[in-house]
């Protein structure tokens, strides 16, 4: 018997893997309500010759595809284990499944390698649209979030040009459409691509009360001090068991038209050195958004502080005001408990409401809470 995506959800149940959830059992139903669409359909442009693999023929109406779907909510609620299950069912040979980062990431590379050589007036997107239909037309599509002005003025008419193709697209997103790209420059350009979600995709919220991710983190402590081998083999563990197998790449967040570099990131968790934070001309709004845009941040080899390093310091205390106003899971080593990071000196009686702040974020309760974007 073909395994669909209730199967391997069943057995997931059977098994002891999962605990029956209904927001998960109503997605699963109409990921295979989809499974089941897919059988026999296939996109057609119609066109073939020289000008097809350019985007230059005119297409014929392609067959109708079956709807796609939006899983949104929040972080821990299983939308990406729940699309790996329909991904790896799926009846379908050209299908890909790509981190949305990694999927704009390479479209931006095939723009740029395009239009080498070629007039500045040529448009790139139909004919990379076509050809990237062609390598797979079922496109899954995990954390479908944007930062950046330029994927935001280009998504949309990808989009467009993809499902025009009779591509079908399934992605999840910790955003219901109307939040995506809240507050970005310029948009007001970015709206039509919400409006073309809505329409054209199946929105599901996994609204469960259960944050699985707090399971896979109980009996893990996410604060580790003293520094050394040790701490570091721990945090890349915790990174590694937050990523939960999502490709982790280097990335960056724009604020005010400014880029923030994120030396690693896996979906929706940062990794950052002390260094990367608080030896930077960094403010609040860096932080704040830093806090807004990923759910957990897991911060290396925090140093003693005190007036010696008053900069750096003053630079950590806005940044954990920001994580905790945010409810951004911390992850952290530290080359002392939180009580003595800041033990003596100007500054230290101040630091004690980062001290308490630091506790509380280990606490069950605070990792349980939900993340506010």
């Amino acid at each position: 018997m073909t395994d669909t995506p209730l199967s391997l959800y069943r057995a997931k149940l059977a098994a002891g893997g999962l605990r029956h959830d209904p927001v998960q059992a109503l997605a699963i139903e109409k990921l295979e309500s989809l499974h089941h669409a897919l059988k026999g359909y296939q996109p057609s442009t119609g066109a073939t010759g020289w000008k097809a693999r350019f985007g230059l023929a005119r297409r014929e109406r392609a067959p109708v595809p079956p709807q796609g779907l939006y899983l949104y909510g929040p972080v821990g609620r299983g939308k990406s284990m729940l699309m790996d299950l329909f991904f790896r069912t799926a009846p379908v040979q050209a299908k890909r499944r790509l981190h949305f980062q990694e999927f704009m990431r390479d479209f931006h590379a095939e723009i740029h390698a395009w239009r080498a050589g070629r007039r500045d007036g040529d448009d790139p997107v139909p004919p990379l649209a076509a050809r990237m239909v062609e390598r797979g037309w079922l496109l899954c599509l995990d954390e479908l979030e944007v930062h950046d002005i330029a994927d935001a003025m280009i998504v949309g008419r990808v989009f467009e040009e993809l499902m025009e193709r009779g591509a079908v697209i399934v992605t999840t997103s910790n955003r219901h459409p109307d939040e995506l790209y809240k507050d970005g420059l310029q948009r007001n350009k970015f709206v039509p691509f919400i409006e073309q979600i809505k329409a054209k995709l199946d929105l599901l919220h996994l609204a469960s009360e259960t944050d699985y991710r707090l399971g896979r983190l109980r009996g893990s402590p996410v604060f580790h001090t003293p520094l050394g081998a040790e701490s570091d083999a721990a945090m890349d563990g915790l990174f590694s068991h937050l990523a939960n197998g999502r490709p982790v790449r280097s990335d960056a967040v724009f604020v005010s038209g400014r880029r923030v570099p994120v030396p690693r990131a896996a979906g929706d968790v940062a990794r950052f050195s002390f260094d990367d934070l608080c030896e930077q001309p960094l403010g609040p709004a860096d932080y704040m958004h830093i806090a807004s845009v990923f759910d957990a941040v897991v911060i290396d080899r925090v140093p003693r502080l005190g007036p010696e390093n008053r900069n750096a310091a003053r630079r950590f205390v806005t940044l954990v005001d920001a994580l905790y106003e945010h409810r951004t899971l911390l992850a952290m080593s530290a080359d002392a408990p939180p009580e003595a990071l800041y033990p003596t000196g100007d500054g230290a009686f101040e630091f004690q409401r980062t001290v308490s702040r630091l506790m509380e974020m280990q606490s069950e309760d605070y990792l349980g809470a939900k993340h506010l974007p």
